[in-house]
């Protein structure tokens, strides 16, 4: 039971920090070439290979990013629900998703609340209507997230758009403007 008290208030803790690390991206816009490392995380830059992850979505399907990368482009997601930004961000996100979908576009929205707060994110997710794939980081043995940290994120919202090569293409902390990734979805399709 004090585990799960302590797990519980980890997440809550590492969600506070990571909002407040998108805060001040907010105030001048962030990639990760301005934020090379916070900590012991350091931010991946285009060309980087992207670490291969597996999850179980929310509704338990499964996912893992190397045997589906070389099909698709994927956009990461990295957000919270109790992140304003994030949430303000995700209809542009659904938008471009529905547009680019059929042309081999895959959204990958990971959520960085924990396990506790599943019933809250389907429920937003429901909501609002979110028809990409939505998926919550786990916790490891040493307490790191699983996927989030090897991508070193180090605030909400934080956007990875992954190439059929397996590389990041773009990155960014904070709000995205949908003309810039809309045409970086693009180029990674090849549109």
């Amino acid at each position: 039971m004090l585990r799960k008290s302590l797990c519980a208030w980890f997440v809550v803790a590492g969600v506070v920090a990571l909002w407040a690390g998108a805060a001040a991206a907010q105030e001048k816009k962030m990639t990760p070439l301005d934020i090379p490392m916070i900590g012991d995380i350091e931010m991946l830059k285009p060309g980087d290979k992207a670490p291969d992850f597996a999850l179980e979505d929310i509704e338990g399907r499964p996912f893992q990013l190397a045997k589906e990368a070389p099909q698709k482009v994927h956009l990461l997601v990295f957000w919270s629900i109790f992140c304003e930004p994030c949430k303000a961000e995700m209809p542009m996100i659904e938008r471009l998703y529905e547009e680019y979908r059929d042309k081999g576009f895959e959204v990958i929205a990971v959520a960085l609340d924990g396990e506790p707060m599943k019933k809250s994110i389907q429920g937003l997710v429901k909501q609002q209507g979110y028809t990409f794939r939505v998926f919550i980081d786990k916790l490891a043995p040493d307490e790191s997230f699983v996927v989030a940290d090897p991508y070193g994120v180090a605030g909400t919202p934080t956007l990875y758009l992954v190439g059929k090569d397996g590389k990041i293409a773009f990155a960014e902390v904070g709000l995205t403007d949908k003309e810039v990734l809309e045409a970086e979805v693009k180029k990674a399709l090849g549109l």
